[in-house]
């Protein structure tokens, strides 16, 4: 990552969230950020709030997740929705800081990791049936 927070994904540019926290802190030392997990079972459900410095809510981001649908969601999907509750909201409220994209480099690598994995369980499927 460089200092812009940029990281390259198939050819499009995304922010990271740690640098769109960072930013956001910097700019807005008087807002915060809150979370809520809103279910932590099967789906995960996440969200982050932004609010001014007398309280106001200027932004609200919402992150699921399916537990167990990769290897670091199995031990980490709160944490993984929170993260990417944070960027998203964060892009909603502030303009600059999201880049190209809302999503962020976090969610996407995370989205494009689950999506390999039920790729291969699926090809997996497909080879058992046909040794069947």
């Amino acid at each position: 990552m460089s200092e812009t927070g940029i990281v390259e994904i198939r050819g499009r540019e995304y922010r990271t969230v740690a640098w769109r926290v960072q930013q956001f802190r910097e700019r807005y030392p008087d807002w915060s950020i809150q979370t809520k997990v809103q279910s932590a079972a099967e789906r995960v459900l996440v969200k982050a709030t932004i609010r001014d410095h007398v309280g106001a809510v200027m932004a609200t981001g919402y992150a699921e997740e399916l537990r167990d649908s990769t290897n670091i969601l199995t031990t980490s999907a709160v944490e993984v929705a929170e993260t990417s509750a944070v960027g998203r909201c964060i892009a909603f409220a502030c303009a600059g800081l999201a880049g190209a994209e809302i999503a962020s480099a976090d969610e996407t690598e995370n989205a494009l990791a689950a999506q390999e994995q039920l790729e291969q369980l699926e090809r997996l499927k497909a080879h058992n049936e046909a040794v069947r």
